[in-house]
């Protein structure tokens, strides 16, 4: 007969923290770990064979917890003090393209999204529309109305583009 599961989180618990402090550090991502082990042997709990080396089973799912765990860590972008003062490989926009981006950021939300998407992200006013919802021509006059505020914004004394 198998053990109840609060029983098995009695017994196996200690076990399966060292396993997850031992991998993350003590901490909130080693609790973490253990707390998502758990939950997911609730799930698995009712089908769990009788013959199964329960310690031995939850082990093993904290350590796949810790490789989520882990990986997660490296998507995240780290805190730091200061940042390094260096070029991104597409460039450092200067005063004039900072300025460029605050126009677009001060655009309506709808024009906005039409030109950063069609324009800066280069999809079809059709995938366009999926994404901020409306017709594709919607977009495309929300899009064509933005293009005309960021010209009439950048148009030097003489009429031409700068």
């Amino acid at each position: 007969m198998k053990q109840p599961f609060e029983q098995a989180v009695r017994r196996h618990g200690p076990t399966v923290l060292r396993v997850c402090r031992a991998a993350l550090g003590p901490g909130a991502d080693a609790d973490d770990a253990w707390s998502e082990t758990f939950l997911a042997a609730l799930r698995a709990w009712p089908d769990l064979p009788e013959q199964t080396n329960v310690e031995a089973w939850l082990v093993r799912v904290a350590q796949r917890k810790t490789i989520d765990i882990l990986r997660s860590r490296s998507r995240h972008a780290v805190p730091t003090g200061d940042l390094p003062d260096r070029a991104t490989p597409h460039g450092n926009p200067d005063v004039e393209g900072w300025a460029l981006w605050h126009t677009v950021a001060a655009l309506p939300e709808r024009q906005r999204l039409a030109v950063a998407y069609h324009y800066f992200g280069g999809l079809p006013h059709t995938e366009t529309a999926e994404l901020i919802g409306g017709t594709a021509d919607a977009v495309r006059r929300a899009a064509a109305d933005g293009l005309k505020s960021l010209r009439l914004t950048y148009q030097t004394p003489e009429g031409a583009a700068r």
